[in-house]
């Protein structure tokens, strides 16, 4: 696969929700992701330099089924980001300031391990869940 060499490929998620006021409210207000382009029935985010964008459909909302990891029962169907160390930190204190009930609590998980890392979930206002994660080295990201 190749890219242009001036162009960082961006990702890209669609996903559902039950109320676009609520997802604005969720990732635009408490995650601070700018909002873009919208409609009546989707809105695109800014989330962290990555495109997501949340379309108006309750009937798609689900509960995730889940799968050990470390301990604790992971959702398997999750997205998030891998962040600064600083800005998870802070990111968890707005969570917690704003009474985000987490599904797994913030925690440091693999400690010692190559894969160390600071990790915590919880669900959106529609149940879609949410990881993010900050790695003691961000070099061991991929490494095995």
């Amino acid at each position: 696969m190749s890219a242009t060499p001036s162009f960082q490929p961006l990702f890209h998620l669609a996903f559902p929700v039950r109320d676009l006021a609520q997802a604005r409210s969720f990732y635009g207000g408490l995650i601070g992701c700018s909002e873009g382009r919208s409609s009546d029935e989707w809105c695109d985010f800014n989330f962290y330099g990555h495109q997501i964008v949340a379309y108006q459909a309750p009937h798609l909302c689900a509960v995730s089924d889940t799968s050990p990891v470390d301990g604790d029962d992971v959702p398997i169907r999750h997205f998030g980001a891998v962040l600064p160390l600083t800005d998870w930190e802070a990111l968890r204190d707005r969570l917690v300031a704003a009474g985000v009930k987490f599904i797994i609590e913030p925690q440091v998980r693999f400690v010692g391990e190559i894969g160390e890392q600071h990790s915590m979930f919880f669900l959106d206002p529609s149940g879609n869940a949410l990881e993010f994660k900050a790695f003691k080295d961000i070099g061991y990201l991929f490494r095995k």
